[in-house]
Formats: C-alpha cells, structure tokens, sequence
C-alpha cells in the first residue's frame, strides 16, 4: 500500500503495516461434510522467498472440540512457499494421537511434499471420506491420511461442514518477507 495503515490482530495487538494479502472463501455460502474439493491454480512465479499460498478448508464450528486450534480440525490440502517453488506441502492438523501412527497404513501421516508444474497451472485435489483424506496433485497421489485424532472417536474432528478458503499471503518463519520479495504477487485461480 502507499502509506503504513494499522492492523487488528487478534483481540488486542494491533501494529503498523504497509502490506495486504488476499482470501477467497465460502464461509457462510457454501460448505460440505466429506466429498471432494479441486482447485486449478497457477502460482506467483517467484523463487525467492517471502509468499505463501494455501488452498484449505475449515470447520464452520471451529469450537466444536474446544477453542484451542487446531482441536476442530483444518485440511491444508496445498501450501505453496516461494522459497520451495517447485513443491506444495498439503498437511492436514488435528490433534494427532502419536501412540497410533503407522506410515505402513498411512495412519496419522498428516504431510508431504509434491511436486509441482511450477510455470503452469495445477490441479490440487482433496477426496474427503470418513475417516480418510486423500490429496493429489495433478492427478497423482500424494497424502494419505487415515486420521486417528487423540481423545476422539473416528471420524471426530472431521465430523462437521467444512468450508474452502484460497490465500494469498506473505510467507512467514523460514520463508518470511524480504526486500527481495517481487509484489504485488497474484495466485491465478481457473
């Protein structure tokens, strides 16, 4: 932006900024308990670190089991990060009960990294069933995840209507902001 404007986050810490981001999302218009999401996106063609997208989904009651996140569940099921250009990360949180994680049967295996068409547009896919999310990209399998949550019955926290939601944002920790960030950045959505 032109000028330093002030920011609201959270209940009380506000600061100074001269950056903005963007969000699409279905919040109060559309939302759906399991089946299957898709989005064709084409990423900001920057290799230097400093943006973040996500293609998520998230609870319309974030509350249900508690007002600590991620106890309700959230599905990442693409996050891009220019200073890993060529991947998306797909990771999907809840409270993970650790004592039943086995990769041999893709329980509890909450990440990974694909590979992407970095130049193009790619097709990231989130199949929802009861107890089961299965992530690809571009047509090929890239997460599964048989989710057991700690102090949950299956197929609780993802037991409610989810909404989608498309973000375009700074990048953050490893992948924070710099001068050397090009803006403005855009995330093509087809």
């Amino acid at each position: 932006e032109a000028a330093p404007f002030s920011c609201t986050s959270g209940q009380s810490n506000s600061f100074a900024t001269q950056y903005t981001a963007g969000m699409v999302t279905s919040k109060a218009k559309f939302s759906q308990e399991y089946g299957r999401f898709e989005v064709r996106a084409k990423l900001p063609q920057s290799i230097v670190k400093g943006l973040q997208e996500t293609l998520w989904l998230y609870p319309t009651n974030a509350g249900l089991y508690g007002s600590t996140w991620p106890q309700s569940g959230e599905v990442d099921f693409a996050e891009m990060y220019s200073v890993q250009h060529g991947r998306v990360v797909p990771y999907i949180h809840y409270p993970v009960d650790t004592t039943a994680t086995k990769k041999a049967t893709h329980t509890n295996t909450v990440t990974a990294s694909c590979p992407i068409t970095f130049a193009g547009f790619n097709s990231y896919v989130v199949v929802w069933q009861p107890g089961t999310f299965t992530i690809s990209v571009n047509g090929t399998t890239c997460l599964i995840d048989n989710y057991v949550a700690q102090g949950l019955t299956p197929p609780a926290p993802f037991d409610q209507r989810f909404f989608i939601a498309l973000t375009q944002a700074l990048g953050t920790g490893t992948d924070a902001f710099t001068q050397k960030t090009k803006l403005p950045a855009t995330t093509q959505i087809d």
